[in-house]
């Protein structure tokens, strides 16, 4: 059996969706959890802006990371994707993926703070200009990024350059924290679509209108295309590709790559050809995957990517 097989078989847990726990027991753990985030905010909104989000990254890498499944995971996950890379570099680089999440979560959680230093980012790459020209025309547009970097920055500074930008997403598990996740980010941009009939309608309806729609292709399935991202088989919704051939929508890669000294590099790619939605997904995949492995630190390696789709093809 191959060892990325093998490696999927040994971490394969329930189904998504399928909790393991009574209802009213999950209920308190959603609660609990909440109140913790809220406890946290709290202490961390007393720091000024860049202090709060160094220190928020030191806690959620030397703290939380540790003290539950999310390290265990991102080494796992790690060493599925860099099987060569030497023991202590994992361990190193585990840390920084760790930091760089808790610095992301300390951002959304900061709205306000986060759009004024927003307003000092600028946007590169080639893409751009070919994303106004369509949002000018009234052409449907979709921004394609990952969990990588800060996502919401794109989102933000195409919204600060006049565009008229929505986001998708998809509702968690924990409808407490949910609901404090969404209001913080609306605070950066409203225009948010939750996955499901009523929300992909009104999404259709933005589109339709010339909006620029903003999604992530990254999230964990368990089922889909299986496709190649980072060199294993991932299970990929083709709903990106098949909306934008059907609306005649430009698809465009946009990323924001944290720097040092935690401002943001926002790069706007060439959009994705249109041909079939399998191979523009793959475009897609792949796009992602050269920023994974130019900023590996900066992705969120805490998601079971890979885990169905290896088990599966084999």
């Amino acid at each position: 059996m191959p060892s990325h097989v093998a490696y999927c078989h040994k971490k394969l847990g329930p189904p998504l969706n399928q909790p393991t726990e009574p209802a009213y027991l999950r209920i308190c753990i959603h609660r609990f959890q909440t109140a913790l985030v809220c406890g946290l905010l709290w202490g961390l909104h007393r720091l000024p802006y860049e202090k709060r989000l160094k220190f928020g990254g030191w806690v959620f890498g030397r703290v939380i990371a540790p003290m539950t499944s999310y390290h265990k995971r991102i080494v796992e996950n790690l060493e599925l994707i860099f099987p060569e890379m030497p023991t202590v570099d994992t361990k190193r680089l585990s840390q920084e993926v760790s930091r760089n999440i808790g610095i992301t979560f300390t951002e959304l959680f900061s709205p306000d703070d986060f759009l004024n230093a927003n307003a000092n980012y600028s946007l590169h790459g080639t893409g751009f200009e070919a994303l106004k020209q369509a949002h000018a025309q009234g052409r449907p547009t979709i921004v394609v990024s990952g969990h990588f970097g800060n996502y919401d920055v794109v989102r933000a500074n195409l919204i600060r350059h006049g565009l008229r930008v929505g986001g998708l997403y998809r509702r968690m598990d924990n409808p407490y924290f949910h609901d404090l996740y969404i209001k913080s980010i609306s605070k950066i941009g409203n225009g948010l679509f939750e996955r499901g009939r009523s929300g992909l309608k009104q999404m259709l309806k933005f589109l339709k209108g010339g909006g620029v729609l903003a999604v992530l292709i990254d999230q964990r399935l368990t089922t889909g295309a299986q496709l190649n991202f980072m060199g294993h088989s991932a299970y990929t919704s083709l709903s990106i590709a098949e909306l934008a051939l059907k609306l005649d929508a430009l698809v465009v890669p946009a990323y924001a790559v944290r720097q040092p000294d935690l401002s943001y590099c926002i790069q706007i790619e060439d959009p994705i050809l249109h041909s079939t939605p399998e191979q523009m997904t793959q475009d897609l995949n792949d796009s992602l995957s050269q920023q994974v492995s130019r900023h590996p630190e900066q992705w969120f390696w805490i998601h079971r990517r890979w885990l169905y789709a290896d088990i599966k093809e084999a």
